[in-house]
């Protein structure tokens, strides 16, 4: 600024020598010609076709603003690969341990869910409370409804199988939807007088859910659900090939708790399909819960006391913070600390 102010001054000098004299800030405007003629600030440096070498401050300012804006149009283009690829891992972090979306590939869990239906996946609650009656569960069924694959796919191949998981492809060919109807100590059984499937004695009112015109259960079946695993069960009874057809499989048809994989909780597409996917009512019935066996107490009363340390951890903790910001009022409020 104090260069450019100069410039200014010399050149109103050149033209009235008495210009600037007693002017009010003291500056006197005359022309003090330094080394070479060139007036100061510019050094008395020559352009290649003789002019003088100072240049006028509008080209000065638009030559600042282009080398301004190379810098910024270069580090928009280092940023976006960046963006993108945090984006990404993000993404993957969410898909494999928070939520994941699913495409519904046929029609055993119809008119709850139809094809093509894409639900989500919510992979942390059973971190939380246990799996209940009439969740519907995303399970592999490897080890228990099909066989173990002893081959592992490449590890480019599973970061590819990830990536396209991110966009609702349907399951793999070990994945299964269903709906949770016995939990560990549950006595399942098909069927009563009014051909009702019924739980621990208890019948189940499935209209609310069960395909238009489908009886529960065509198949017999009587079963006492092994602890930590469930009993389960699609929708459409007529074409669902569930834990009623995998009796002779390992488990009598059942799953293991350990290979759900989560609770489907919302249909997001097709839009016009949106809504959430609650506990039908009958699931609720108090005489289930009395009528449950101790396997199924346990397994309630396991969560309660997974999350004892937690809850101790963050009982003692909230003391300790309260104590902390005490000391450090006290410590601001004493004189002499500045």
């Amino acid at each position: 600024m104090n260069e450019e102010r100069g410039t200014r001054d010399d050149q109103r000098a050149q033209a009235d020598p008495n210009a600037g004299l007693g002017t009010p800030d003291g500056h006197r405007a005359g022309p003090a010609l330094g080394p070479g003629g060139g007036t100061p600030g510019t050094g008395g440096a020559r352009s290649a076709d003789g002019s003088g070498g100072a240049s006028g401050p509008g080209r000065a300012a638009a030559g600042g603003r282009q080398s301004a804006q190379r810098p910024k149009s270069r580090s928009w283009w280092i940023e976006l690969p960046v963006l993108l690829v945090f984006a990404l891992v993000l993404a993957l972090i969410i898909k494999t341990f928070v939520v994941q979306a699913f495409f519904i590939p046929s029609s055993s869990m119809e008119d709850t869910l139809d094809i093509g239906d894409k639900v989500l996946v919510n992979k942390m609650v059973y971190d939380f409370r246990p799996i209940h009656r009439g969740d519907i569960v995303v399970f592999n069924g490897e080890g228990s409804w099909d066989p173990v694959t002893s081959q592992t796919a490449p590890p480019l191949e599973r970061l590819w199988n990830s990536v396209i998981g991110l966009f609702g492809t349907a399951p793999g060919v070990h994945d299964y939807i269903k709906r949770v109807i016995g939990i560990p100590g549950d006595h399942v059984a098909c069927c009563d007088a009014q051909g009702r499937i019924t739980v621990n004695g208890v019948p189940l009112n499935e209209r609310s859910y069960l395909y238009p015109g489908n009886a529960p259960s065509t198949v017999r079946f009587s079963v006492t659900v092994p602890p930590g695993r469930l009993w389960v069960m699609g929708d459409h009874r007529n074409v669902s090939y569930d834990s009623r057809g995998h009796q002779a499989d390992p488990g009598n048809g059942t799953i293991p708790e350990n290979k759900v994989v989560g609770r489907a909780f919302v249909i997001v597409a097709p839009v016009s399909r949106w809504r959430v996917l609650p506990i039908p009512a009958t699931f609720q019935q108090p005489q289930l819960a009395r009528a449950a066996g101790p396997a199924a107490l346990a397994v309630l009363s396991a969560p309660v006391a997974a999350a004892l340390p937690l809850g101790f951890g963050l009982a003692g903790a909230v003391p300790l913070i309260w104590l902390q910001r005490s000391w450090r009022r006290r410590d601001r409020r004493r004189p002499g600390r500045g």
